[in-house]
C-alpha cells in the first residue's frame, strides 16, 4: 500500500502513529506511540533492565518497538538480539514516515533497516552489527516456527482479535510459551478474558496492570521452575 493510504495519527505525547487502511485501527495507542513502546513493550518485560535481551515481536508494524528497544539498549551499552514476524509488512515509504526521537546513532541504525526493507518482503530482513541483530521474517505468526526457548520476551502487539483473529488463538500463545525462557515476559495491550485465560492455558502466570489513562495492559510471565 502506498503512503498516502495511511492516515497520520498525531498521539497524546506527540509522537505520530498511523491508522492501517484496511484494519481501521491505529498502530499504536492514541495516549503515546512512542509511550505505549517504552512503558508496555520495554519496560514491563524488564527488557530495559536485561543484560543481553531476546525479544521475540508478533507485529513489527512501523517498527516503533523496535526503535524503542534499540535505544535503550545504546544507552545501556547491552547487544540486541530482535525477531520479529510481521504477516502485513509496509512499504519502506510508510516505515521512512514516521519519525520518532532517536539518537544519532540510533538513527543511523534505523536508516540501515530502511536501506535494506525489501521492495518484496519475501525474504527476511537481517541486520547486524556491534550493537546488535534485527531480523523480521515476513510470516503468519500462526503458521511460523519460534525458536525454543530462546526469547527473554515477547512483544505481543498484532491488531486486535476483531479485524485480526488469527494471532490470537491458542495454539500460537502455546507457541510463544515454548519459545521463552524461564522468567521470560510477555506484554500486550489487550486484557480481553478468553485472551487472558488462554495465556494462562498456555503455562504463563499472567496478570492485569494499570496502563496509562483508562487503559489497562497484560502482562504473562514464564515461571522459573
Amino acid at each position: 500500500m502506498k503512503a498516502e493510504s495511511f492516515e497520520p495519527l498525531p498521539t497524546a505525547d506527540g509522537s505520530p502513529t498511523l491508522l492501517h487502511p484496511a484494519f481501521g485501527e491505529a498502530y499504536s495507542s492514541r495516549y503515546g506511540a512512542w509511550m505505549q513502546a517504552n512503558e508496555l513493550y520495554l519496560k514491563l518485560t524488564q527488557t530495559h533492565l536485561h543484560p543481553s535481551p531476546r525479544v521475540l515481536e508478533v507485529g513489527f508494524g512501523l517498527g516503533v518497538n523496535f526503535r524503542a528497544t534499540l535505544e535503550s539498549c545504546l544507552q545501556h551499552g547491552v547487544y540486541l538480539e530482535y525477531l520479529s514476524y510481521e504477516a502485513f509488512p509496509v512499504s519502506r515509504e510508510v516505515l521512512n514516515s514516521v519519525e520518532l526521537p532517536l539518537s544519532a546513532l540510533a538513527q543511523k541504525i534505523w536508516a540501515g533497516v530502511l536501506g535494506d526493507w525489501p521492495a518484496e518482503p519475501h525474504r527476511p530482513l537481517c541486520l547486524e552489527g556491534a550493537w546488535g541483530r534485527l531480523e523480521v521474517r515476513f510470516e503468519d505468526a500462526t503458521q511460523a516456527f519460534f525458536p525454543a526457548e530462546w526469547a527473554t520476551a515477547i512483544y505481543f502487539d498484532p491488531f486486535s482479535p476483531k479485524v485480526n483473529p488469527e494471532p490470537w488463538q491458542p495454539h500460537v500463545l502455546k507457541k510463544l510459551f515454548l519459545a521463552t525462557s524461564k522468567g521470560a515476559r510477555l506484554a500486550t495491550y489487550s486484557v480481553a478474558g478468553g485472551f487472558r485465560r488462554a495465556l494462562a492455558a498456555s503455562g504463563f502466570v499472567v496478570r492485569r496492570v494499570s496502563g496509562i489513562g483508562k487503559k489497562a495492559w497484560t502482562v504473562a510471565e514464564r515461571p522459573e521452575v
